[in-house]
């Protein structure tokens, strides 16, 4: 998929089974993609895009969304009850703000050459400052062969 890395768009999603359909609006394109370091994000692996609460629009399986917490209990993690796929979850660090899985909006992890990596082991709200823990790259073989 290509999109200004700034620019606002309006994208379906879904999981990887099509239980769960949403339609996202991303404000900040795909500039604010971000990894988190936190034990969770480190094992889930997906690289989330920003959107407002209000900008998300699950269009149709609630019924099979699922939410997980840990810790603290203010972040809430969605996945579809059926195929496990992450498609979002409501930030810690902003409860007004939504994390979107990339991979659910038909964007690869692996198409972004360079993604900011969190602090999420030292998280904001315990320590008053967001860090970025390191930045996660992605170079495609040139040839093929190995």
């Amino acid at each position: 998929m290509t999109l200004p890395a700034d620019e606002t768009a309006l994208l379906d999603g879904a999981c990887h089974c099509g239980a769960i359909r949403f339609q996202v609006r991303l404000r900040g394109g795909l500039a604010a993609a971000r990894r988190c370091s936190c034990s969770y994000c480190g094992m889930r692996g997906a690289v989330a895009l920003t959107a407002a609460i209000d900008d998300l629009s699950l269009l149709e399986g609630a019924d099979r969304l699922a939410t997980y917490q840990f810790n603290t209990m203010q972040a809430e993690h969605h996945f579809c009850s059926v195929c496990g796929i992450y498609t979002h979850h409501r930030r810690r660090s902003n409860p007004n703000e939504l994390g979107i899985n990339a991979a659910c909006l038909g964007i690869s992890p692996f198409d972004f050459a360079a993604v900011t990596v969190v602090d999420g082991v030292n998280h904001p709200n315990d320590t008053g400052r967001s860090r970025v823990a390191g930045i996660l790259r992605f170079e495609p073989a040139t040839d093929g062969s190995d």
